[in-house]
């Protein structure tokens, strides 16, 4: 490890991270959606769909546009992936089932799961029916919930959700958008399941892969990437291969705490255009609001779905416009028949929006209506109206 910290420019540290997250140079086709995922470490996921659910925008976002059906196989076709709790709810590569053992004897330590109670009883015959029939969804195990609201879960939902964060179940396959609960013994490789690496090889794993993932990171970063606390990060960072850096610009809270890049992303010097598209509001790149502002030049990013509508400020699912290696607008999509609908669109920069700007912004709308089906593009409010003939003449063009 370097005894000097390394010094880079915003400008080259927002190029690492760019690389790191497979938006420059010509992608990895051959390796498709599980080489994205492999690269990324983590793909989240969420129950809200627009233009499509955030796992299927992600490789997307990457790759263009790949087929929907190639998505949902690689992320559940039973060998390649497994969902866990990591950044939140997301599905993670196969190989990384043994890092996670920490937090695996983390949840059993505590005893329960957010609060829920259920009794030994209860997960016991939840094992038990998974032993007997092979896998089931928590509907054929009895129930996912109760007659409440949508958090109100059975007894079973909370049992099979509890031996899910043990360990003593996994999932490796979806129907529809329901989870299939397996024993692991049954669909983890096992090499992997019978590796069980002590909570201090399992951190020191996850944040050299969290350096790697993001390129360039501050301290802050590689606690969110994987939610680790400050103190598991601070044990492990200076013997996880990650070089200390020090990033211009990037303000004073991140020399203080620290800055980290991955050597390997200093040796690479990626080619090839940068990608244009829209991005998922849980997009690995922008899911951490303060980084986003500080890798992009002050960028806000904010998922408003959960915000009451009288109080969004830029829309319900809004989708960040990354083009040129940076965020210059934001959409708030929707899908009326076979019309993508730009619900509410804007401009970072003033009133005066760039020719360039405007082209990547019809570029990228009229590829995610293809994507999606759609064979027409509708733009509602426009925050930047004196835009609206230039950006309309490209969108029929």
């Amino acid at each position: 490890m370097a005894s000097v910290s390394t010094r880079l420019s915003a400008e080259q540290a927002r190029r690492i991270v760019l690389v790191a997250q497979g938006f420059v140079g010509t992608p990895d086709r051959g390796a498709g959606v599980a080489g994205v995922l492999r690269s990324l470490g983590a793909v989240q996921l969420d129950t809200i769909s627009t233009l499509a659910r955030s796992h299927e925008l992600v490789p997307y976002a990457r790759l263009g546009a790949v087929g929907r059906a190639k998505v949902e196989a690689a992320y559940w076709a039973g060998d390649t992936a497994f969902e866990y709790w990591s950044h939140a709810a997301c599905v993670l590569p196969m190989s990384t089932w043994p890092d996670f053992a920490f937090r695996r004897r983390q949840y059993r330590a505590r005893g329960h799961l957010w609060g829920h109670q259920v009794s030994d009883d209860a997960y016991k015959a939840v094992l038990e029916r998974l032993r007997a029939e092979g896998p089931l969804t928590a509907t054929r195990l009895g129930g996912a919930k109760n007659k409440g609201e949508w958090w109100d879960w059975s007894d079973t939902k909370i049992a099979v959700e509890r031996a899910l964060a043990f360990g003593d179940v996994v999932c490796v396959r979806r129907e529809g958008w329901k989870r299939v609960y397996d024993l692991p013994e049954r669909v983890i490789p096992a090499d992997l399941l019978a590796e069980e690496p002590d909570d201090a090889e399992c951190l020191r794993r996850l944040v050299r892969l969290s350096g790697r993932q993001l390129g360039v990171a501050t301290r802050s970063d590689l606690m969110d990437q994987y939610r680790l606390t400050g103190a598991q990060v601070d044990a492990v960072v200076h013997d996880s291969g990650l070089v200390p850096v020090t990033v211009e610009g990037w303000g004073d809270k991140a020399a203080k705490d620290g800055t980290w890049v991955d050597p390997y992303a200093l040796s690479i010097h990626a080619r090839g255009r940068h990608r244009t598209t829209l991005l998922s509001p849980f997009d690995s790149l922008v899911w951490d609001r303060p980084r986003t502002a500080r890798v992009f030049g002050g960028f806000e990013h904010r998922l408003e779905a959960y915000v009451p509508a009288a109080k969004r400020v830029h829309g319900y699912f809004v989708m960040p416009l990354l083009t040129g290696g940076r965020l210059v607008g934001r959409v708030d999509p929707a899908r009326e028949g076979r019309t993508l609908v730009a619900r509410r669109m804007s401009f970072e920069g003033g009133a005066k929006v760039s020719e360039r700007t405007l082209a990547a912004a019809a570029g990228a709308l009229r590829e995610a209506a293809t994507w999606v089906g759609c064979d027409a593009v509708r733009v509602e409010q426009l925050d930047h109206e004196s835009s609206r003939a230039p950006l309309e003449r490209l969108l029929a063009g």
